[in-house]
């Protein structure tokens, strides 16, 4: 369902970590008290020297705390010039304010992007309180008036404005986080998992066979080794993508000729075979990555579920404009077997519809398991 963006920006609390006074705010407000004593100084129609410097600081002091404290600073600057006002009007006293009390904008502005809803209403009402007050002490015509209330409508607009798409910048932030992790998370999957499940088959081999045949047991450890080390060498990887302070990539990327180096030799069971057919130049770096990680997945749930599986064929074919992946087991095929809901699946296939191509995995016609993914030769994340 749709939001409204009215309600959106009203319904939302106060805006954290507003930026607090900075240089810029100490110049801006000493421009304008220069400006209002120059002012003073060689006009002849302003008002009396005390409503002057009572008017000035009413409006200057509270733009120092306007993000900080945006109701506080209206109600002090309008509140002060509502009285000013009050006693023009009552005592008859003629003569213009400093032009610095235009800046009472930059604090219709402030409150309405800084505010809470509460804040805003209140500040509001208090603005418009003072404008036909100081119309009147003005002797302001009507269409000075509906300029007035025109300038401030706009100044009030354009902090909501600012304001909705701040709000907005800052969920496509949240999301593009969430995002993040959820990549790093099949990473870490994709990854990590496959290297500590061949570290735990090697090490269940080892063991089986340490008695009979201690070399095959240090053929074990020395394949745990080299998995471990690639294990390590992923994970500080991946950290340092969690530690950087802009959006990086995870380097080295795997690709499709990565995929061979998941064959293994005959005395690892289940064997893997690797076949690559076809053109895989000016391949997409994303569907690379991508026929990697489903293939390293594919084989390591073929040596996790794979009952009585000796042979998982990994075929790779490439023609001018898709790229299609395919893999095989030849494990039981029992019922209750692989089912299809688990995470490594479910993110297998989320990376192919990311990338614009078809999945499917299930049972294969004869016996055991078949992978089948299609992918576009250029295919990006959506």
């Amino acid at each position: 369902m749709a939001t409204n963006p009215l309600h959106a920006l009203w319904a939302g609390p106060r805006p954290t970590h507003p930026r607090d006074r900075g240089p810029r705010d100490w110049v801006l407000v000493a421009v304008l008290i220069c400006w209002s004593l120059v002012e003073a100084a060689l006009r002849q129609d302003m008002a009396p020297g005390p409503l002057l410097l009572i008017a000035a600081l009413a409006v200057l002091g509270p733009l120092l705390w306007r993000r900080t404290h945006p109701l506080v600073a209206v109600e002090v600057a309008f509140g002060t010039l509502t009285i000013i006002d009050v006693v023009r009007i009552l005592t008859g006293v003629q003569g213009a304010l400093p032009s610095s009390v235009s800046a009472t904008l930059i604090l219709t502005y402030a409150l309405i992007r800084w505010g809470s809803a509460r804040e805003a209403t209140g500040g509001l009402g208090v603005i418009l309180l003072w404008l036909p007050i100081t119309y009147i002490a003005e002797d302001a015509g009507l269409w000075e008036a509906v300029a007035g209330y025109a300038i401030f409508l706009f100044a009030a607009t354009l902090g909501a404005a600012i304001r909705y798409r701040e709000k907005i910048r800052s969920r496509d932030i949240d999301q593009a986080k969430a995002r993040e992790r959820e990549q790093l998370a099949r990473e870490l999957h994709d990854t990590v998992a496959h290297h500590v499940s061949g570290i735990a088959i090697q090490a269940q081999a080892g063991r089986a066979v340490a008695a009979s045949h201690p070399e095959r047991a240090v053929e074990a450890l020395a394949i745990i080794e080299d998995a471990a080390t690639r294990t390590l060498t992923e994970l500080r990887a991946i950290v340092g993508v969690l530690r950087a302070s802009q959006d990086s990539e995870f380097a080295p990327q795997p690709g499709v000729a990565e995929v061979e180096q998941l064959a293994t030799d005959g005395r690892t069971r289940p064997h893997v075979t690797v076949t690559l057919s076809g053109e895989f130049d000016d391949l997409s770096p994303a569907v690379g990555a991508a026929i990697y990680r489903l293939a390293q997945e594919s084989v390591t749930n073929a040596r996790r579920h794979a009952r009585h599986a000796t042979e998982v064929i990994v075929a790779v074919s490439g023609d001018a404009d898709r790229i299609r992946l395919t893999i095989d087991d030849d494990g039981s095929s029992v019922a209750g077997g692989r089912a299809a809901t688990g995470f490594g699946l479910v993110g297998m296939r989320e990376r192919v519809s990311l990338l614009g191509g078809t999945f499917d995995a299930g049972p294969a016609a004869e016996r055991g398991w078949r992978v089948e993914a299609v992918l576009p030769r250029t295919g990006t994340p959506r």
